[in-house]
């Protein structure tokens, strides 16, 4: 790993992720999670303040270590059992049907492997769990489109693997799931990165 990936690029990812109107992306969705829950890609924790005491277990995984580590969140004053490990969604090393319910929020377009990860979050969620999502991806203009397909390649080498986009419920559904309930918007800023989607999907 070279210095940036280790020192500078978290910070900058906790930054990007920890802005006013992705926090209220993140109150709209999280509150929702219930039951045994297990959050894919939790970075510093910054869905940790949105959790309810409708949750009895928190698992989350990342493959970031240093993400993790500049949470600034006391997880023994939780109103739930939390576990963090170092994992990715690809090898989730957790039991079958394990989870009420799966947290996603801002990691999709990370996700090297996205066959992958959706076969083992279908694995590790149970037949009736559901898939809480948030994520920013694929404008709806064709010219917003162009400039993210023109800007993706340099924006995903120094942004930790981050794609512009990627179509989310394309993406969702196109693995094994179905989509209930999907909202989308741009929120405030530069529309070739701010454009969401958020909802909640079940296995098909």
């Amino acid at each position: 790993m070279n210095l940036y990936n280790k020192y500078i690029l978290p910070k900058a990812i906790d930054w990007a992720c920890d802005q006013s109107s992705n926090r209220k992306q993140r109150e709209k969705i999280i509150p929702l999670a219930s039951g045994n829950v297990l959050e894919i890609g939790i970075g510093s924790g910054l869905n940790l303040p949105f959790y309810t005491s409708k949750v009895k277990m928190l698992t989350a995984i990342d493959p970031s270590k240093e993400l993790w580590k500049r949470t600034q969140f006391n997880t023994e004053k939780l109103p739930f059992d939390f576990k963090f490990m170092i994992a990715s969604a690809e090898n989730i090393p957790e039991s079958d049907h394990n989870f009420d319910c799966v947290v996603i929020t801002y990691t999709l377009c990370t996700i090297p492997n996205l066959k992958m990860a959706f076969s083992e979050i279908k694995r590790v969620l149970k037949p009736t769990g559901k898939l809480l999502f948030c994520e920013h991806g694929k404008a709806p203009e064709k010219t917003i489109q162009k400039y993210q397909n023109i800007i993706n390649p340099v924006w995903k080498r120094i942004g930790g693997g981050c794609n512009l986009n990627r179509n989310i419920p394309s993406i969702i559904e196109e693995n094994g799931f179905e989509i209930s309930k999907l909202e989308t918007m741009y929120l405030p800023g530069w529309k070739p990165t701010s454009f969401n989607y958020w909802g909640e999907a079940k296995i098909k």
